[in-house]
């Protein structure tokens, strides 16, 4: 309900009091005109109205009626529109509350998020973590096995080279031959 609604509720209920004043303030001058035509009537039994009298009071009477009817048209119509108004105005509260419950939930989500994420990444990390152990475990194994395998091939290639060619000897002075160690030991 907008805030213009409100203040067109407060001048129905105004005017639908003001109304209900009137109406009973008319109700109790027609009880006070009855009883003093009873009175005078019942005091006095020569006391015969006159027939222009009598017109007159009965057309004010069904004057006065009208505007009765009319008073309590416009009351019934003021009373519509309040229970009209009553009933928008329950349709409103109930939709503000549904909508604040909804707006509390989603805070509680937009405040488990982080935590969601978090496990979420961790559950996707977990494997690839072990992955990348499993693969640095295969590469150390594996560069072990390479430096063997080097290793092996240096000394063999080593051994076949001095074995497997025959280089010329050099006659070298003895002096010489005792201070350079052989190409063996080296």
């Amino acid at each position: 309900m907008s805030q213009s609604d409100t203040p067109n509720i407060q001048v129905l209920s105004t005017e639908v009091s003001q109304l209900r004043q009137e109406l009973q303030l008319r109700d109790q001058l027609v009880q006070q005109l009855s009883q003093e035509l009873f009175r005078l009537v019942k005091g006095n039994t020569s006391f015969m109205p006159q027939q222009p009298e009598v017109e007159r009071d009965l057309s004010q009477l069904q004057a006065l009626q009208e505007q009765l009817q009319a008073v309590e048209q416009q009351v019934a119509f003021y009373q519509e529109q309040i229970t009209t108004r009553d009933s928008e105005i329950y349709q409103l509260r109930q939709s503000a509350q549904e909508l604040s419950d909804r707006s509390r939930m989603l805070e509680q989500v937009v405040q488990e998020l982080p935590q969601i994420y978090r496990r979420k990444f961790e559950e996707r990390m977990t494997p690839v973590r072990e992955k990348v152990a499993t693969l640095q475990r295969e590469n150390r194994q594996l560069q072990a096995e390479l430096q063997s395998v080097s290793y092996r091939l240096a000394l063999k290639t080593r051994n076949s080279s001095h074995s497997g060619i025959d280089l010329p000897n050099f006659t070298r002075p003895a002096s010489e031959q005792t201070n350079i160690s052989s190409p063996q030991n080296a």
